[in-house]
């Protein structure tokens, strides 16, 4: 094994650019681990508890970019450093042509004074600022940036809500502006349904449902994961909601978010009356009863709130096809019984959210999660399962250092095959992330783990349910179609939606009845 450093000094590139780079450069032969980042005490940090952090990383400046590669012996080091600096001239600026490259924001809106959105992807040590920076300059703000203090975020949505701009974020992966996406979105037929979103993929689930039952997206708006927390007060998502109200292009909104601070609901709740406009709410766990109340479309998961949508706006009489029970009553007859247990593993925070809560509405009395409101329940990183146990592989325990799932899925990979060995494993479920910015071949990377899962639970004499959704449509790279195709014909099966996942696997674990 050989361990090899290089620091470029002065050399930035942005963490959605690293985070993807990382991940091809771990798939290069002969690579055992690559890690490509600026020389951030976070990141040393990282490569201090891999052991890899020498005295001259340490001395690297914030502005500094590191190679870290540890490659098996006998391995042509320089050769794979070699082809891990193609992976960043490729995404470095182009040097020549129509492309000009600005060193800040204020030269950079200076020079096209029709620019009004600025997105940043810095680390979050510095964002803030360069928000600030924007939002100073009258620029709208997408801000895919995360470990940004909630200080700073109160400050920057109030300043942005006193002169009339949006500030998405931070944390926030997705959005589509004036049919544009932007960092994780997916590609979506132009429409009147309007999205404003606490949540990254449960936007994204919410507009692929829509154009999939057959309409299409005016606007997505991310607000950040922490907008409707107490200490932020949804000021952004209410700020939002009144941009979509004005929008001649938007008929329809739909709000979509993880459990919101309940003073926090209720002011949002509020806005629904003055909006002009029919809203559909989609807070996941939230009471039907508080969304009547203020007049909207209460929807109890995120392929009813698309299904309402497209009815309100183009379609009355869209629909949505039912749970396959044949299906069902096949695999439960596959089972022991001591198989009884589903385990979810998942790319998007919100996907894993309603899965969970599936289960929950069926009366399973115990869910253990990494997800943080359910403090009761929570399930770290590194422990085993234990009983139905469900993990969002993008949150910060999973992220830490490492580029997000969607990017690269092998960590959760390796929890697949720990969870193929347990007796007790029923189901196990996989979101696949299709879209901009997300890994090329989602599935197809994923095929050898879960070939390699169906066996240990076939060699053991245990049918094991892999359950796999796929969140994109077939105007994304790679289609979806094509990562369906790749999934079924790995014995697989396949559901249509977020929704009908945590369906399935409810009915398949449910009590009564197995042959």
């Amino acid at each position: 094994m050989n361990a090899t450093a290089v620091i470029k000094k002065n050399t930035y590139f942005d963490s959605v650019s690293l985070m993807s780079i990382s991940t091809k450069a771990n798939q290069l032969d002969g690579v055992e681990q690559a890690f490509v980042a600026m020389a951030t005490a976070k990141n040393k940090e990282v490569l201090s508890n891999l052991d890899l952090l020498t005295a001259e990383l340490e001395a690297a400046g914030n502005g500094d970019l590191m190679i870290v590669t540890v490659t098996g012996d006998g391995v042509d080091t320089e050769a794979t450093l070699a082809r891990i600096e193609e992976l960043l001239q490729r995404k470095a600026p182009a040097s020549g042509g129509s492309r000009v490259t600005h060193r800040t924001l204020v030269s950079a809106a200076k020079a096209d004074p029709t620019a009004n959105l600025a997105v940043i992807a810095v680390n979050g040590a510095y964002a803030a600022r360069e928000a600030r920076t924007a939002l100073d300059n009258d620029l709208h703000v997408m801000m895919f940036s995360d470990n940004v203090a909630l200080d700073d975020e109160i400050a920057l949505k109030t300043l942005a809500h006193d002169k009339g701009l949006l500030m998405m974020g931070p944390d926030c992966g997705t959005a589509i502006i004036n049919n544009v996406g932007l960092c994780f979105a997916n590609a979506v037929r132009p429409g009147p349904v309007g999205i404003v979103a606490a949540s990254g993929t449960g936007s994204q689930e919410v507009s692929v449902r829509v154009h999939a039952i057959g309409g299409g997206i005016s606007q997505l708006i991310g607000v950040g994961g922490r907008d409707l927390s107490a200490e932020v007060g949804g000021v952004m998502m209410i700020d939002a909601i009144r941009a979509l109200a004005a929008d001649p292009r938007t008929r329809a909104i739909v709000l979509v978010s993880k459990p919101p601070a309940p003073a926090v609901e209720r002011k949002v709740l509020a806005e629904i009356a003055t909006a002009g406009k029919p809203v559909v709410v989609y807070f996941v766990g939230g009471s039907e009863q508080a969304v009547t109340e203020a007049g909207g479309h209460y929807a109890a998961d995120s392929q009813d709130a698309a299904l309402q949508a497209v009815r309100l706006t183009s379609d009355p009489e869209a629909a949505v096809p039912g749970l396959d029970t044949d299906r069902v009553t096949s695999v439960r007859a596959k089972l022991d019984p001591q198989q009884r247990y589903v385990r979810g593993l998942f790319c998007g925070g919100t996907l894993c959210d309603e899965s969970m809560y599936a289960l929950l509405d069926a009366g399973v009395d115990e869910v253990w999660s990494n997800i943080q409101k359910t403090p009761d329940r929570v399930l770290g990183a590194k422990d085993e399962s234990r009983g139905h146990t469900f993990l969002d592989f993008g949150d910060d325990e999973f992220t830490n250092g490492r580029p997000h799932p969607m990017i690269d899925p092998f960590p959760r990979l390796e929890r697949l095959l720990q969870e193929a060995r347990d007796p007790e494993v029923a189901v196990v479920v996989l979101d696949f992330v299709l879209g901009y910015g997300a890994h090329e071949d989602p599935v197809g990377v994923s095929l050898p783990a879960i070939a390699e899962a169906k066996s240990v639970a076939a060699a053991a004499g245990r049918h094991l349910e892999i359950v796999g959704y796929v969140l994109g449509t077939d105007q994304d790279d790679p289609q979806l179609s094509a990562q369906i195709a790749l999934l079924e014909g790995a014995g697989v099966t396949v559901t249509r939606s977020s929704t009908e996942t945590g369906q399935y696997a409810r009915a398949i674990i449910s009590e009564g009845a197995r042959a």
